[in-house]
């Protein structure tokens, strides 16, 4: 029988994150889209939570807890209820962190992961996607050939999230028949770092381009050494996250134009008994169930160890297309009022349709 019911240590965690979503995400969310710049106290204190460090062996400092990718999507559905910009700040480094954990060699590691255990905020990015109209991560034009003990990596990089304070970028490149990761250093030799895009959503979250002209990085820190690292499971990864992100900006989007329409009158009737509004209500409601449950598919296949592509696959472009839906109808339930600022669902739409669009930027 299939199960739908979260343990009692993911509804503590979902119950938890949503109180701190509602609390410390939602009030500041506005603000920091306008001024295009993060909370550095909402950093520290998504920090001051374990997130990351709680899913890093104990061996290497962490909290020696099993990393789950079903709890990943959890969290990120509830961080991202509150505010998607600020959810994917606060775990950009979760896509660094985690291909170290399922990927890296002893060495790498130890010399990585206790950087993301100490009591100051370390930040890392993975640089995944590529400039262009037609971006497909399954042939990349940045590419990397071996000459003797390094790599030399060459190519463009664009939407790296964080990359403004990342110490550490996870690049991945076309390398001979297949693709690879490697773990290059912000001051790498060759690595140019643009100045922040600007950006139709996500407009606080700082995404930098990276030129790389013949950036040499050691056999040592190609990730998984000379096994390599599956990378399609980082994209598989990076899909489903995106996926539970979206479900969180569908989430908040439903739950803030049901009250309203309840509670705004038209014609001395509340447009909520108009069964055009009422209808379109319930239909919003039922595609976020549905792109929770798919989304979740795909985590249980990740956090099984069986291939999740398919289910990723369809995991991110079906929650896309219907987040932008709901997103889209939130703006037109509240009318005029979907256009103003004083309502946060015109954010929340820029935001979806940036996070459909997008490839690599989180994990979980």
């Amino acid at each position: 029988m299939i199960s739908f019911q979260p343990t009692e240590e993911q509804e503590i965690v979902r119950d938890t994150l949503r109180e701190f979503a509602a609390e410390a995400a939602r009030p500041i969310a506005r603000e920091c889209d306008e001024a295009s710049k993060l909370s550095e106290e909402f950093l520290n204190q998504v920090w001051e939570l374990g997130l990351l460090s709680t899913a890093i062996p104990a061996a290497y400092g962490g909290g020696g807890e099993d990393r789950s990718p079903i709890m990943g999507a959890i969290v990120l559905e509830e961080l991202a209820f509150g505010d998607a910009t600020l959810a994917a700040a606060a775990t950009a480094s979760a896509a660094f962190v985690n291909a170290l954990i399922d990927f890296g060699t002893e060495e790498q590691k130890k010399a990585y992961l206790p950087l993301f255990c100490e009591a100051s905020p370390h930040t890392a990015s993975l640089a995944l996607v590529e400039p262009g109209a037609i971006y497909d991560p399954g042939t990349l034009t940045t590419s990397a050939s071996r000459h003797g003990d390094v790599y030399v990596l060459n190519g463009t990089k664009s939407f790296v999230p964080m990359g403004d304070r990342a110490s550490h970028f996870l690049v991945v490149a076309s390398c001979g028949d297949g693709r690879d990761a490697f773990i290059v250093p912000c001051d790498a030799a060759g690595l140019k770092l643009s100045e922040p895009e600007k950006n139709l959503g996500l407009r606080a979250l700082p995404t930098l381009t990276l030129e790389l002209e013949g950036v040499e990085v050691p056999a040592a820190d190609r990730l998984g050494g000379d096994a390599g690292a599956d990378v399609q499971k980082l994209i598989d990864s990076s899909r489903t996250a995106l996926a539970a992100t979206l479900v969180g900006i569908s989430r908040a989007v439903l739950e803030y134009v049901v009250p309203y329409a309840v509670d705004r009158e038209a014609f001395d009737q509340a447009i909520a008994q108009k069964q055009a509004i009422a209808f379109k209500c319930a239909d919003m409601r039922i595609e976020t169930d549905a792109c929770r449950w798919m989304t979740w598919k795909a985590a249980s296949q990740l956090e099984q160890g069986v291939s999740a592509t398919r289910a990723a696959h369809h995991a991110h472009g079906y929650v896309a297309e219907k987040a932008m839906w709901i997103a889209d109808n939130g703006v037109q339930v509240l009318g005029g009022h979907g256009f103003i600022r004083e309502h946060p669902v015109e954010m929340w739409y820029r935001n979806a349709r940036t996070l459909g669009v997008l490839e690599g930027l989180l994990s979980i």
